[in-house]
């Protein structure tokens, strides 16, 4: 118990000083997981978008697919870039294998398939309600996802927000990527494994102190996101009757 307090202390000690070694992790960590979700969303969301609209031969063998991918294990996620990635891959020649690129390679493709099949979801029952409506004024495939998309940007900022927590809590495949190299690929869940490893339970629980915050953080966001959104809702309802 003694152990424990002492520990808990010290890693209080840590963040309140702004201990550099800490601190340089906690930023290279949100750096890589900021740059991936950002990268993330562009891509899931416009393709989620598009694939809530758009009626093809095959679509539902697509969305079996992105269902399936959702539950990607991210050992094997990290498996598969570092495969790619290294000198024998045939991405090889990038010489991006331990490095902040590999690392966002790793993440993007963790955080893709929830960001497509989140919007998917929320575009494809605003297409339920509304679709008709824009198709019957012309607009076409492109335009209505847009358009929906739009209409659907704070349930799609809630998305965003819960890429970023999967990216920023992701530990498998960064490890395996990055090589968990201190000073260059070192983020926050590959140092707490390596700390606690090392019996360094200090910065470990310092680091887990942060990782916390940040989650705490995030649903914040998400919070102030709901009732922001359900406000919007209300005031639309009143402005209608």
């Amino acid at each position: 118990m003694n152990t424990f307090a002492d520990s808990v202390c010290t890693a209080l000690d840590l963040v309140l000083s702004f201990d550099a070694q800490l601190w340089s992790i906690v930023g290279r960590s949100l750096s890589v997981s900021s740059v991936s979700s950002v990268i993330g969303c562009l891509l899931g969301m416009a393709a989620g978008a598009w694939l809530a609209v758009a009626r093809f031969a095959g679509r539902g063998w697509v969305l079996v697919l992105l269902n399936t991918l959702l539950a990607l294990p991210s050992v094997v996620v990290g498996l598969v870039v570092y495969l790619l990635l290294s000198r024998s891959g045939p991405l090889g020649f990038l010489g991006w294998m331990f490095s902040f690129k590999a690392m966002v390679v790793a993440q993007v493709i963790l955080v893709l398939p929830v960001v497509m099949a989140l919007t998917r979801q929320t575009v494809e029952n605003a297409h339920a309600q509304h679709g008709e409506q824009w198709q019957s004024l012309g607009a076409g495939v492109w335009m209505r996802s847009l358009i929906l998309a739009w209409d659907e940007r704070l349930t799609l900022l809630t998305i965003a927000v819960t890429a970023f927590g999967r990216a920023v809590s992701e530990v498998g495949a960064v490890m395996i990527v990055g090589g968990n190299i201190e000073g260059f690929t070192r983020v926050m869940t590959t140092a707490i494994a390596l700390e606690t490893s090392k019996g360094d339970l200090p910065l470990a629980l310092g680091l887990g102190l942060v990782l916390l915050a940040v989650v705490l953080c995030l649903n914040a966001v998400l919070a102030w996101i709901r009732r922001r959104g359900k406000g919007h809702r209300l005031s639309a309802q009143e402005a209608w009757t």
